[in-house]
């Protein structure tokens, strides 16, 4: 399931790619726009910035600018930096690999292969759309 973290980062990226590239939008206009509390979306922006997903500028008319084009900014970048791995179970996820606990052997996990067959269906997906989809 898509945490509210998660949703709502996808909102907000989705908001600032329909605005004026360059241009900062201040966090108050996205939460508002998007029905966001204004400190959860603070949280989730500086998670944003602090991967380079977005640019921030202080001071007067300051704000968030996407750091990249929405069509360079793929699904997949912005679940893993707000939800983690894409996979379902460790033991098959490409970038937070974790042997299981509770398996001897991940040859005869009666799991296993479903999940990585899971996993590739959704990677293909995540990896294949960008936040321009989202516009």
């Amino acid at each position: 399931m898509l945490t509210r973290k998660t949703k709502y980062g996808l909102k907000a990226l989705s908001f600032l790619a329909k605005q004026e590239p360059g241009i900062p939008v201040q966090i108050s206009k996205i939460a508002e726009a998007e029905n966001i509390s204004l400190k959860f979306l603070e949280s989730i922006l500086l998670m944003l910035k602090k991967n380079e997903l977005l640019i921030s500028k202080k001071g007067k008319g300051g704000g968030y600018i996407l750091a990249k084009s929405p069509n360079d900014i793929s699904l997949a970048s912005v679940y893993r930096v707000l939800e983690g791995p894409i996979a379902l179970v460790p033991c098959v996820s490409l970038n937070f690999y974790q042997k299981c606990d509770d398996c001897k052997d991940e040859e005869t996990c009666s799991i296993h292969d479903f999940m990585i067959e899971v996993r590739d269906s959704n990677l293909k997906i995540f990896e294949n759309k960008s936040v321009a989809d989202l516009v």
